[in-house]
Formats: structure tokens, C-alpha cells, sequence
């Protein structure tokens, strides 16, 4: 009986340990920034409402840059950060180094968020954050295209996904930035 009862606590135990994911948060990543190749660990938006974006300045969809970075003046002082993450995955439309993205963000679209260096986000190489997206939601919520977003909560959850066509500010967009900001952590 002893040793039916020690085969079901291990047997909970197990299913227990299995259920708590030490890989849950966005805070477990890290990027390098744009300018200067720093660390740019994603706890360090800890409480605040995160967009991670992967961008591209040679893309039909780069306006969204000015979209972004309106979104992005006019909530972070509630809490927003928009995080650019430029990309080559899509048709190489984002052929430039670290200097010249850094320069054609500024200069044509004024963008003072936050920007990494440049990564690969689709793909069996794709950074870790893009890996763990898209294993926490599920087939077919990987990048596609250039300026695929992701929603991450104060709490570093992953909340929600938006394909390149949804604009920056098109009104399920806001909404749901919107709601991510009255929740407190």
C-alpha cells in the first residue's frame, strides 16, 4: 500500500513540476539594442505594456513605423513600449546594417522606441522570444511578414498576436493596447 501511495505522489509531483513552465514570461529573453549591440534583457520593461514588432525599411508595410511610434508617443507615458525588431527573414527588405536601420528609422520616420539589432524571427533559427511565441500560441501565430505584432501584458504574459495587415491604428489594434494598459500587475 506504501508503495502505491509513493508511485501516486511521484506520479503528481511530476504532472505538478510539468504544469509550471520556467519559460512563461517574456522577461526570459533578451535582445541586443540597435545602437551599441548592449544587452537589452526584456525584464527591464518589467510593468510596463510591451509591443515587439519585427520590422523592415524596404517593405510596402513600412509606414507602419510612423503608425508605431505615434502609438508609442502617445501612451508611453502610461506604460507603453514599442520594441522594433528589425528583420531580413522576408524577401530581404531589410538588407542594411545595424547603423544605416538606426539611420533610416530616424530620419524617415523620427522613431525614438526602442530598436534591436537586427534577427531572424521565423525559422528553426529564429530567436528564442519568436521560438517560445510561437510554441506558447500555437500554429500559425509565427512572423509571416514584416510588422507582426505581439502583445505582451505588465506581467510579461503574451497576450495576443496581430498579422502584418492590422494596422497600428486600426481600432482592434488600440483596443486591445488599450486594455493591456488599465491592467494593473
Amino acid at each position: 500500500m506504501r508503495f502505491l501511495t509513493f508511485l501516486l505522489g511521484c506520479f503528481l509531483m511530476t504532472n505538478i513540476a510539468s504544469a509550471v513552465k520556467p519559460n512563461d514570461s517574456a522577461y526570459n529573453f533578451s535582445f541586443n539594442t540597435l545602437s551599441g549591440h548592449s544587452p537589452l534583457p526584456l525584464d527591464s520593461f518589467h510593468g510596463k505594456v510591451l509591443i515587439i514588432v519585427n520590422t523592415a525599411s524596404k517593405c510596402g508595410f513600412t509606414p507602419q513605423y510612423d503608425k508605431l511610434e505615434k502609438l508609442y508617443e502617445k501612451y508611453k507615458d502610461q506604460g507603453l513600449v514599442v520594441l522594433g525588431v528589425p528583420s531580413n527573414d522576408f524577401a530581404g527588405q531589410e538588407p542594411g546594417s545595424d547603423q544605416e536601420i538606426a539611420n533610416f528609422c530616424q530620419v524617415n520616420y523620427g522613431v525614438s522606441f526602442p530598436m534591436t539589432s537586427k534577427e531572424v524571427v521565423s525559422g528553426k533559427n529564429a530567436h528564442p522570444f519568436y521560438l517560445w511565441a510561437r510554441e506558447k500560441l500555437g500554429f500559425g501565430t509565427a512572423p509571416k511578414w514584416n510588422f507582426h505584432k505581439y502583445l505582451i501584458n505588465r506581467d510579461g504574459k503574451l497576450i495576443d498576436y496581430f498579422y502584418t495587415i492590422t494596422s497600428p491604428d486600426s481600432p482592434r489594434f488600440i483596443k486591445a493596447v488599450e486594455q493591456a494598459l488599465r491592467e494593473k500587475n
